[in-house]
Formats: C-alpha cells, structure tokens, sequence
C-alpha cells in the first residue's frame, strides 16, 4: 500500500506536498501546533461519519489526515451496492474508534472530486494519510477483505506518518432521535430491505409488490421495486458478452437493453438512458415500445427528481414526437 501525491487542481492545492517524508513533517508540525494549543477534544462517536463535499474537502479531509487517515466513501443514492458497503463501513468507523475517520461524497453532488480521483465507477473507497490518497478497493467487497485493508491503512498511516488517530469519547451525550410513528407499511419495507441484504431478491420484490397492491403510489416502495427488479435481471448476466452482442447487434432491441441494465448498475447512468432513447429513436413498433417502457422503469430507479431523468425525458419526448 503505497501513498501517492493528489493533484487537485480547481479544488485544492497540493502542491507543497511533494513526498512522503514532506508529508510527515507536515503532519507533525500540524500536530504539534495542536498540541500547542491545549491538543484536540475528544469527539463522540457519530463524529467518526462525516459527509463531505467539494468546498469542506481542503479543511474536513486534507488537514484532518494530518492527524488520523480519512477514508472516502464514494456513493450515489441510486447506487444499490453503495447501500450495503456504506452502512458496513460507518459500522467499522465507530468500532476502529477513532483510528481512522470516514468521509461521505456523493458523486451526484460533487462531480469535479469524482473527476479527480478518477473514479470509473461506484461505490469507490480511497483514503488520504498526511495529504497523500491511497487507492484503496472498488466495489461492495467482503467485510474480512475490507479490515485488513483497513489494518494495512492504519499500519502506514502510524508507521510512516506518525498518526495515531483521533481521541472518541464514548459516552458523549447525543441528541435522541425524534420519535416516529410507525407507519403502515414499516413491516413490509423493512421485509424487503432484510430480503436485499440477505440477496434473497425475489423475496424483496415481493415485498415491495405487497405494499404496491394496497398503495400503488407508495414512492419507497416503488423506487425498492424497481431496483430490486433491476438487480434481478441483471443478476445472471454474462457482462462481457452482453456488451459485445449490443456492439455486434445495434438493431437488436433486446441486446440494448440488456445492456442499459448493465450500464445502470455500474453508475453509467446516462450512457443506459442515451442508448435506450436512441433506441427508440430508431425502431418502431413493439420493439420501440419494449425499449421506451425499459427507459420508464429506469427512470424509477433513479427518481423522478434527478436532472439526468429530465435531460433523458426530453430526449425521449423529442424522437416520440
């Protein structure tokens, strides 16, 4: 695990921070500064999340690392594996109790950070030691593979830079959470969420199906559904060949959708609404059909609210008519 400098022109500017060794210097002199000044407070553990974004990135990230490594979490609302990776590593931020700080950045909002590391698709974790990032894994990967990343993580930030975390206290008083009526449906939705977790997928679309079929409006369980069916046709998919029978067969309705599913699910939103409008655009039909309903249901998974579902909307209003 090998740090690496950051060059983060147009959000910050790591420029002074040239090598490892600057790097650690860097950081002592941070520290002993605090020290200086009476050392820091002890946080409560919920100060262990922090969701960031690109104008708090210099003060919540880069010189927070130069006192504990800080993890990124890249996520997405849309992103159904996101939904699993996060609340695993929030879980481990409170239990690692202070020897690193998770940092939350939404892709959606904070396009230019996305851009910068280079992220190709999501959920994507880094971490940043002394004002150096630190590719760390991609995807939703094992909790066992996840802490020795996170132990490996922690062993360089200590050895090679000195940092020796943050101080948590653990009986720091927190607001208690608002109380909530139950609503009617509670039962049902958590079904399905403990269906998803567990990957029984047919199970969670049932589940949300049930609450359909008494409040056909309900927007979580429709937005549940829909991505709990997409994850379902895509479950059995052989991507390579879903690709290349989409690029070998433009005129194949069924090879393009299958392959704006695939586009969804890896974060190429756009890319799966541009290839289903243009396949209307040039079908008529049935098949035109069965790909403007797919684009439908795609735009469900999203959510209505999302710009990139009203750029595509457009789109597709302007080849219907």
């Amino acid at each position: 695990m090998q740090p690496r400098n950051m060059s983060m022109s147009g959000v910050v500017d790591l420029a002074a921070v040239k090598a490892a060794g600057e790097a650690k210097a860097k950081a002592e002199q941070v520290r002993a500064e605090a020290a200086r000044q009476g050392g820091s407070a002890a946080v409560p553990p919920s100060a262990l999340v922090i969701d960031v974004d690109e104008a708090g990135f210099e003060r919540d990230v880069l010189q927070r690392s130069a006192e504990v490594p800080v993890v990124l979490d890249f996520w997405a609302e849309w992103c159904e594996p996101c939904k699993q990776l996060g609340p695993l590593l929030e879980r481990l931020a409170v239990e690692y109790n202070g020897r690193f700080l998770l940092a939350k950045i939404d892709v959606d909002a904070n396009q230019m950070l996305m851009q910068q590391f280079g992220i190709q698709g999501i959920p994507a974790v880094f971490a940043v030691v002394a004002g150096q990032a630190l590719p760390l894994f991609q995807g939703a990967v094992p909790e066992a593979q996840i802490r020795e990343t996170l132990d490996q993580l922690i062993q360089v930030g200590e050895e090679r830079f000195g940092l020796t975390g943050i101080a948590v206290d653990a009986d720091a008083d927190a607001p208690a959470p608002a109380a909530r009526r139950a609503g009617p449906y509670d039962a049902l939705l958590e079904a399905a969420m403990s269906a998803l977790d567990a990957g029984d997928l047919a199970g969670a679309v049932q589940a949300y199906k049930n609450v359909l079929a008494d409040d056909p409006a309900h927007p979580e369980a429709k937005l549940g559904l829909a991505q709990a069916e997409l994850l379902t046709r895509v479950q059995d998919l052989d991507p390579g060949a879903v690709r290349k029978n989409a690029a070998d067969n433009p005129a194949d309705v069924a090879a393009q959708i299958a392959a704006a599913d695939l586009d969804l699910v890896g974060g190429h939103v756009q890319d799966a609404f541009g290839r289903l409008v243009e396949t209307v655009r040039r079908t008529a039909g049935d098949d035109r059909n069965a790909a403007r309903l797919r684009l439908l249901e795609l735009f469900e998974v999203i959510g209505a609210d999302d710009p990139r579902v009203t750029a595509a909307r457009q789109a597709l209003a302007r080849v219907l008519f």
